[in-house]
């Protein structure tokens, strides 16, 4: 299926099918192929729990990545390197609420509510919350130029982090 030319163009079921693909990408730990869904200027950025609204300039994140910094971490985590995830977990995403918010130019702003599950060594982590992407069209396709993961946990329980690309 051909992309629309315009963002104007561009609809709701075009952007879940693009967000269904991407969770499947993560989810199959094909994250190589993920990054090719991303902008030279792409960020990815994980608030913390207790300011879900933040800036990354002025808060502590849990992630605040550049794209130099989101290529690091997937070599760290395709790699060895990266013990909480040697051998990989298992994660399943499941997307709902997909809504267009502004269309401006090239870029499109997007919200959808998430959970992934992930596990690993016989227990289930449950991540819940709301993406925030902002979406740009570049020779057709549409990429990602920012990506914000809002977890709704009050806390990051049991062990306190994020080891995945959520």
């Amino acid at each position: 299926m051909g992309a629309p030319s315009l963002v104007q163009d561009v609809t709701r079921a075009t952007i879940e099918d693009f967000l269904y693909e991407e969770a499947a990408l993560l989810d199959e730990w094909r994250l190589q192929e993920w990054l090719d869904l991303l902008t030279e200027d792409a960020t990815y950025e994980v608030p913390s729990t207790d300011t879900p609204d933040g800036d990354a300039r002025t808060t502590l994140f849990i992630i605040a990545d550049n794209i130099e910094r989101i290529r690091s971490r997937v070599r760290q985590l395709l790699g060895k390197s990266a013990w909480a995830e040697n051998p990989p977990s298992r994660t399943r995403r499941l997307i709902s609420n997909v809504r267009i918010r502004d269309r401006e130019g090239d870029t499109i702003r997007v919200t959808a509510n998430f959970v992934v599950y992930r596990m690993r060594f016989e227990l289930v982590d449950t991540y819940i919350g709301r993406y925030e992407y902002t979406l740009v069209q570049r020779d057709g396709a549409l990429k990602i130029r920012h990506r914000r993961a809002i977890l709704d946990l009050e806390a990051l329980r049991p062990h306190g982090k994020v080891s995945i690309i959520l």
